[in-house]
């Protein structure tokens, strides 16, 4: 019915190609126009001005010999003050971009290693832009953004980067370990170490006051009562200590048994051994 009464409708974001006995007249916008078909005016078609995108794959090989997929998005839009070119010059618009991303990234991968590849994508995006720019400029279109959003090596080579990946980082994980542990041993020795120090402080320091209890008392006995000598008083109070120390075992119901001569004699002996290593560590106390 438009075409009877010479009006054309155009979209928004769409203009209208016109051509008067089939050849380029004029670019229409959007809107109402009138066209005298009788006067051989036509509308050849119509162009989007919206923007599109592209996904490309593109399979190619690596510097260290690894067959990637990389997958290229592509945003492009044609420009209104190039219409024209852009509807006669190309019969298809995405083909076209896509043979050349083919050849860039073709050219690109190859000369870069796989970590390369993953490491330097904004690289080959840029590359990719800055060629089609310059070709599909020549056609009426502008390339607004070009991104590589995905990049896919072989599955066996992504179990490999995988497993290289876990074998460093339990190499990491097992030199931490190791370091936790060593610091533990030598804080543990140190511990030790000083525990044992002030084990020794404490069994010298036990070891005096027996020697001082021991002084203090043979010198009280003496002195109560008269005629007995220092020897006499040692022999006591080391018999009665052996007979006490008899006793504890012998109550503790979980103790370990020790089986030691215990006749008279036994205890004179024990009482003699005794008397003489108290007697030498106080001589050489007072050296």
């Amino acid at each position: 019915m438009g075409n009877l009464f010479c009006c054309v409708k155009v979209d928004q974001s769409t203009v209208a190609i016109k051509e008067r006995f089939g050849k380029f007249e004029d670019v229409l916008d959007p809107g109402c126009h009138c066209l005298p078909w009788f006067l051989g005016s036509q509308v050849a078609g119509h162009l989007s001005l919206r923007l599109q995108q592209l996904d490309v794959r593109c399979e190619t090989k690596t510097k260290d010999n690894v067959f990637v997929n990389v997958v290229a998005s592509i945003q492009y839009c044609a420009l209104a003050n190039k219409a024209n070119d852009a509807f006669y010059k190309l019969t298809n618009t995405r083909t076209q971009i896509q043979a050349y991303v083919f050849d860039v990234i073709r050219a690109s991968v190859p000369k870069l290693n796989l970590d390369d590849v993953f490491e330097q994508k904004n690289d080959i995006a840029k590359a990719v832009e800055e060629e089609l720019e310059k070709a599909m400029s020549a056609y009426g279109f502008e390339i607004v953004q070009t991104l590589i959003v995905d990049i896919e090596p072989d599955e066996r080579v992504k179990r490999a980067m995988n497993e290289i990946n876990a074998a460093a980082r339990l190499r990491v994980a097992a030199n931490e370990k190791a370091e936790a542990e060593k610091i533990l041993q030598i804080k543990r020795a140190e511990g030790e170490a000083e525990a044992k120090y002030l084990s020794g402080l404490g069994i010298a320091r036990q070891r005096q006051a027996i020697v001082d209890g021991l002084r203090d008392s043979v010198l009280g006995f003496s002195v109560n009562v008269p005629g007995t000598t220092a020897k006499d008083v040692m022999d006591m109070v080391l018999v009665t200590q052996y007979f006490d120390t008899m006793k504890e075992i012998g109550a503790a119901s979980k103790s370990s048994a020790v089986f030691i001569p215990h006749g008279p004699g036994a205890v004179r002996d024990v009482a003699a051994q005794i008397r003489d290593g108290l007697l030498q560590a106080s001589s050489r106390q007072e050296l």
